[in-house]
Order: structure tokens, then C-alpha cells, then sequence
């Protein structure tokens, strides 16, 4: 019986490729028409890069590491630090997250160009509307919302998240349509559309989070009082076909953001991202609906889990 819900799940996916997504990511020019974009791309839950849409941003030609330094510089923000860049991650049989401080934006210049020797990442990731909560002088260089997303999809964004520089984000999803938008340096994505969950390994972690000790080297503290943490473990970059021979069948797409283009992430789907140094970024959330389409991908999550084979549950 498992093999049939299996073989029908591989059916199921594969067909959705035939059917209409794309091979590649499509590009789209300038700010589309609200009700277009929500036929085209929303609705079909299908990515593409929008060139062209924030050009009127000052923010294009204004941050710099000069700028920003006189702008926010004095500025105490969240900052997430880890031995080798790589955020929210499997490592072994732990989901390893950065050590969080607080630290003046001055601060992470002087690391990012240089000037202050530091063992370690540092990076501003924290994707709870830091933009709005942490540095908010730097609005009226942007917008709080993108018009005509927030009218296609009859609501203002409920997060706006600010990212700099250098880090390397592990494959995930979110339940969130996402407005991705570099305003320096490049971004690379590897996608996967949720059709593509049977091929992708999940497993329960311990989670744990690293913490940098007085000889500068870091350590894996263990949260001993949270719940395991379902992640994917597989990195795409490198994937372990043996371990996980059902991603030989997942069919991601690779595509790279620019300075000046806006990608449209759908809810759902998931996402590894790699940025060139120095790289600026923010990105707008809106809540995705939770309806029939949601329902059945949580049908087909729940199918993937009971299917998989021996080796697609690590550490569960």
C-alpha cells in the first residue's frame, strides 16, 4: 500500500513539472499590473524576477558602507555570528542557530571592511521586521510596503526584513509570499517548488546554538528545554544521493538576483541562499492565505512523511 502512495506521490510531482512550472525563472519587467501579477504568478504559485520595480528607491544609490555608517551607526542592532556563515543549519545530529548580540552597526562595518580583526560571521538576519524595529532611519529610503503587491493581495506586508552582508541560508520554506529585493551585490537561489516535498528529507534535531568561548573558538550549547526541530538536512550544493537517493528525482532551479532586480518567492516553496560579500538586501513578507492549496500541501506533506524510505529520516 506505502509503495503505491509513493509511486502515485512521485507521479503527482513529476506531473506538476509537465503541467506548468517552469524550468527556469522567468523574468518579468518593471511593476506589473496588481490583478495581472495575482493571475500570472501568485495564483499558479510560481517565482520570477521583477527588474525594474524599486528603481525610485534612494536606497540604490545611498547605502553605502559610508552612508549607512553616518545614518545608523550608532545604532544598536541584533547581530547573528557563527563560525562559518551558515544560518539555521543541520549540523551532525543538531539544527544549530547563530549566537545573537548586540552590537552597534559601526561595529559590523569595522568587522565586514576589515578594520577589526573578529573570529566568526557577523551578519544582520533577524527576520522579525528589524528594518522597521531596528533602523527605522532607514524607511524613507524605500517603502513600508510594495502597492501594488499590497493590491493584488488586499493587505500591507507583515514583516519587512533587512540583510547584510555575507551569509549562507540552508534550505527551508516559508509560509509567506516573499518580495526579495537586493539593492547591492547578488543573491543566489536554489528552488523547489512544494510539489517537489516526496524527494525532500526532513529530520527531528536537537536544537542547539552556537556560542563562541574566551580562546575565540565556538561551541554547540545544547537548548536543553525546546522541542526537536524539523529541518531538511540534505545541502543542495553538495546533496548526498546515497544517503538521500530520492532527491535524484527533485527538479530545482537555480537562479541569481542582481542589484536592482526584485525576486518573487511564493509561499511555500523552498529556498537555499548563498550572497556575494558585502551584499544588502531586504525583503517583504506577506501571510500567505491559508486555503484549499495549503490544505493539500499539507496532505502531501503528511503523505511524504509515511512514505519515506529508511534513509530520508535522519536523525529521527
Amino acid at each position: 500500500m506505502m509503495e503505491s502512495v509513493h509511486e502515485r506521490l512521485v507521479e503527482f510531482s513529476l506531473e506538476a513539472h509537465d503541467l506548468y512550472l517552469n524550468t527556469s525563472v522567468p523574468y518579468v519587467e518593471g511593476p506589473p499590473e496588481p490583478l495581472q501579477f495575482y493571475r500570472r504568478w501568485i495564483g499558479p504559485n510560481k517565482p520570477c524576477i521583477i527588474r525594474n520595480a524599486f528603481s525610485h528607491w534612494p536606497a540604490l544609490s545611498r547605502w553605502t558602507p559610508q552612508y549607512l555608517r553616518e545614518k545608523i551607526g550608532s545604532k544598536v542592532i541584533s547581530v547573528a555570528v557563527t563560525p562559518n556563515g551558515y544560518a539555521d543549519a543541520v549540523l551532525g545530529d543538531r539544527f544549530v542557530m547563530p549566537e545573537e548580540r548586540q552590537m552597534r552597526f559601526s561595529a559590523v562595518l569595522d568587522i565586514i571592511e576589515g578594520k577589526v580583526q573578529r573570529k566568526g560571521v557577523f551578519y544582520v538576519q533577524k527576520q522579525c521586521s528589524n528594518l522597521l524595529q531596528e533602523l527605522p532611519e532607514l524607511v524613507d529610503d524605500l517603502e513600508p510596503h510594495v502597492p501594488w503587491m499590497s493590491a493584488a493581495l488586499g493587505e500591507s506586508p507583515e514583516c519587512l526584513n533587512f540583510f547584510f552582508p555575507s551569509a549562507m541560508t540552508s534550505m527551508h520554506k516559508d509560509p509567506y509570499e516573499n518580495l526579495y529585493c537586493v539593492v547591492s551585490g547578488e543573491k543566489r537561489f536554489i528552488l523547489l517548488p512544494p510539489t517537489d516535498r516526496p524527494f525532500i528529507p526532513y529530520g527531528l534535531y536537537q536544537s542547539a546554538v552556537y556560542q563562541e568561548q574566551e580562546g575565540g573558538e565556538f561551541q554547540v550549547i545544547d537548548n536543553s528545554d525546546s522541542n526537536k526541530v524539523p529541518w531538511i538536512p540534505l545541502d543542495p550544493l553538495d546533496p548526498d544521493l546515497e544517503r538521500y537517493p530520492q532527491y535524484r528525482l527533485a527538479r530545482p532551479l537555480v537562479c541569481s538576483v542582481k542589484a536592482g532586480e526584485m525576486l518573487y518567492l511564493p509561499s511555500l516553496w523552498f529556498h537555499h541562499v548563498q550572497q556575494s560579500q558585502g551584499c544588502i538586501a531586504v525583503n517583504f513578507w506577506y501571510d500567505m492565505e491559508y486555503d484549499i492549496k495549503y490544505n493539500y500541501f499539507q496532505l502531501l506533506e503528511s503523505l511524504s512523511e509515511n512514505t519515506m524510505g529508511p534513509h530520508d529520516m535522519a536523525a529521527a
